[in-house]
């Protein structure tokens, strides 16, 4: 590995109305490295890459940034690009209706004699897709390929522009597991042919496996830089680096108390949208307890999120036959509406575009799916609306100046925290979390486990969707397993572990 210094970014200091985003940030990357920068949500970690990138243009913020022995002063994202740094954000700027080809070349397209040249196009596309390892036909529209090789465009876009520095913001969150690894593999490729990249994810043993060093960032300070192999670096070590303490356990303590089940699904079948023969859900059973927190584990596209938003108003699918009972009776759910009634709330996965309109504020946000409680005479209580916002500010230990603030501008962990807040004003019976930790550090995510266990401790009924298996088995009380639409297991706590659960998350006969 070369050993000089490529990028320094020297007490970068960076502040919004009301918050110092970043304090006299410090960061050094070597030549041929991968870095990674760790730090809780809202830490300033995206804020310190969009200064980098220029999207925070130079006379923005204070510091310096020295790139290749030069120091650089970037007004927008075409100049940092012009020098070699280029950045892959964790919402991926690919226009869907576009080609492969289309997209990697997009302003920058080769021409001959004014034209564009699409031979050269689509030769060059083929030859940068080789580099990536993905395997498609350069005509191909991005809305037709997944996320995974969505990803290996962006990066094949990158290496178009002569990328000396590659930065990838949370670059496997929305990933399974063998795309996240082929585009790990990827970067270690890149570092052998002396690229270096900077990466900003919250998945630690993704870091500790391909990570040379760690800088890590918290309430806007950059804390420490760790060498992961000079300093034996385990996730433990970046944990107590990232939250100022170990976290000896990764889940608050919780004695579930158990009462009586009060919901029930049974036979629960339901047709794909638009494919008129696939079901999504086949003859589902499943149940709850008061002060249960039930986990449902499956790999993706198993069919955990249809089941959940189909049980919740019908807002999926194709309803083809089934019950739901609560406290015994059995109810009719046609529309989200009646369901919230009913006591259901759904957190749903896709926060951004489901889950908040990032056009409101916080307080309004709040308030929204149960408007009519703080309602006199068909207008909304301001004053109220501000009072209820607040308290669950303080309970969730939202990180915000003020309720007023837009929630577009929080950082996701408090964006999470903001919907869960929506959905407990409802005063449900039976909460769903679907992915209720994705994209989230360990620190918030303890504090969203609490706000979980507290609502169970209440008597309330949970469910909890989740890809990672160890949030499950930390969190459940007892846990179903999902394959292509049908679940095949019901396990306990005490008899579940990684293995018993991925044998039946990839068993297409129910467990006897």
């Amino acid at each position: 590995m070369e050993n000089h210094t490529i990028l320094e970014m020297r007490s970068i200091t960076k502040e919004f109305p009301g918050v110092k985003a970043l304090s006299d940030v410090s960061i050094t990357v070597r030549a041929g490295e991968i870095h990674a920068i760790c730090g809780e949500n809202g830490a300033g970690k995206s804020t310190l890459m969009k200064v980098l990138s220029g999207l925070y243009p130079y006379g923005d913020y204070s510091g310096s940034i020295i790139f290749q022995g030069e120091e650089v002063q970037f007004k927008d994202i075409r100049s940092s690009e012009a020098a070699g740094i280029v950045i892959i954000h964790q919402e991926l700027a690919l226009i869907p209706e576009l080609s492969i080809a289309e997209n990697i070349f997009l302003g920058n397209e080769p021409t001959r004699f004014g034209v564009i040249d699409w031979d050269k196009v689509n030769r060059e596309t083929l030859e940068l897709m080789a580099r990536v390892g993905l395997s498609e036909d350069p005509t191909t529209k991005i809305k037709d390929i997944g996320v995974g090789k969505q990803q290996l465009v962006e990066i094949a876009k990158a290496l178009s522009k002569s990328v000396r520095l590659l930065i990838l913001d949370e670059p496997t969150a929305a990933l399974n597991e063998t795309d996240s690894q082929h585009l790990l593999d990827l970067m270690s490729g890149l570092r052998s042919k002396g690229i270096s990249c900077i990466m900003i994810s919250h998945k630690l043993n993704e870091i500790e496996q391909i990570a040379d060093s760690i800088t890590i960032i918290r309430d806007g300070k950059s804390i420490e830089t760790l060498h992961v192999k000079e300093d034996g670096v385990d996730e433990d070590r970046i944990i107590r680096g990232m939250v100022g303490r170990s976290l000896e356990s990764r889940f608050p303590d919780h004695t579930p108390k158990l009462g009586e089940v009060f919901f029930e699904v049974r036979d629960w079948t339901v047709g794909h949208p638009s494919v008129p023969d696939r079901l999504v859900a086949k003859g589902s059973n499943f149940h709850v307890r008061r002060g249960e927190i039930v986990g449902f584990a499956g790999l993706m596209g198993a069919g955990r999120t249809e089941l959940a938003r189909s049980v919740f108003g019908r807002s999926y699918g194709n309803f083809k036959s089934g019950q739901i009972f609560i406290n015994g009776k059995e109810v009719t759910l046609k529309s989200v509406p009646q369901a919230i009634e009913a006591g259901l709330a759904y957190v749903t996965e896709d926060r951004k575009s489901l889950g908040l309109n990032l056009l409101d504020d916080i307080k309004s946000t709040t308030v929204s799916a149960n408007l009519k409680k703080i309602t006199r005479n068909l207008v909304v209580d301001k004053d109220e609306e501000f009072r209820i916002a607040e308290e669950y500010r303080k309970s969730l230990r939202t990180k915000t100046p003020s309720v007023n603030e837009g929630v577009a501008k929080l950082s996701g962990g408090n964006q999470q925290k903001v919907v869960l807040s929506k959905w407990m004003f409802t005063d449900p019976e039976l909460l769903i979390l679907d992915e209720p930790t994705r994209g989230i550090d360990v620190g918030a995510k303890f504090e969203i486990y609490g706000i979980i266990q507290r609502l169970a401790s209440q008597g309330k009924g949970v469910i909890v969707i989740s890809s990672e298996l160890p949030e499950l088995l930390g969190l459940s009380d007892r846990i179903y397993t999902i394959f292509e639409g049908a679940i095949t297991g019901e396990i306990s706590r005490e008899d579940a572990s990684q293995e018993s659960l991925m044998k039946l998350m990839t068993a297409s006969k129910k467990a006897a």
